[in-house]
């Protein structure tokens, strides 16, 4: 029988890697990593990855594995998912990924101007009912701007129709640079080992038919950045402990 959600969360209040930061004890209780996460935790000067609303953290401890040069932090408010990756992480020795249990909204307030090099979004909430809830939406961009190395790159991997078409509107309404873009992952050309990491929910996905979608692309700190006015065919199916997607009567 596995671990209830209290010794879950005794274990990540234990944990050396893990740090929580809920919007009641950020508000009153000043980050001390910020600006000194290579300085005070990873001892390298190794870049910095973000994984925003990682769940599990299986993103983030696949590629600790793959890349030992690299620095990998995982970011999500539910910690009895996040329990999973933190626990497999440090049973392992991973001595480059950490886990940050805090709300996305306050992201800045972890990270110094320039202190990530880049972002990785998986499966996130497509939020079809507000934009600034959205992770690529042009409110998020800023917050990441104030962080992110110039021309950081960002990694968006989606099921959902709905999330794949609103990033790429906003992408061009702003003219960023595109480096990949595909509706169908795992039938394309780029299917390497980073993108084969498979959370368990895209598992899921994938084995309900559903095509996996993926966008990289830069993000310069210069020029005021726009939200895309368009209207976008919302996603018809209900997915895994989301609510329903259906029945929702627009995308702005």
């Amino acid at each position: 029988m596995g671990k209830n959600k209290l010794q879950k969360f005794a274990d990540m209040a234990a944990y050396p890697h893990v740090f929580e930061y809920p919007y009641s004890v950020a508000e009153n209780v000043p980050f001390e990593m910020k600006g000194k996460w290579h300085e005070k935790f990873f001892k390298n000067s190794n870049p910095i990855v973000l994984e925003l609303g990682c769940g599990r953290g299986e993103y983030t401890v696949g590629l600790g594995r793959m890349f030992p040069d690299k620095n990998f932090i995982a970011v999500d408010i539910k910690g009895a998912r996040m329990w999973s990756g933190a626990t497999e992480s440090i049973s392992e020795g991973l001595t480059n990924v950490a886990f940050l249990r805090t709300n996305i909204e306050i992201i800045e307030r972890f990270f110094a101007e320039g202190e990530v090099s880049e972002i990785w979004l998986t499966f996130s909430d497509p939020q079809m009912k507000k934009a600034t809830k959205r992770l690529t939406s042009t409110y998020f961009m800023n917050r990441y701007r104030q962080f992110l190395k110039p021309d950081g790159i960002i990694h968006v991997k989606t099921d959902s129709n709905f999330m794949f078409t609103y990033t790429r509107y906003m992408i061009e309404e702003n003219k960023l640079p595109v480096l990949f873009i595909t509706e169908d992952l795992y039938h394309s050309n780029l299917v390497d080992d980073i993108l084969g990491i498979k959370t368990y929910y895209e598992q899921q996905w994938l084995d309900r038919g559903l095509s996996i979608k993926y966008i990289k692309f830069a993000l310069p700190q210069d020029g005021v950045l726009k939200e895309p006015d368009v209207e976008i065919e919302l996603d018809s199916y209900r997915s895994y402990n989301r609510s329903k997607r259906s029945g929702l009567q627009s995308s702005k």
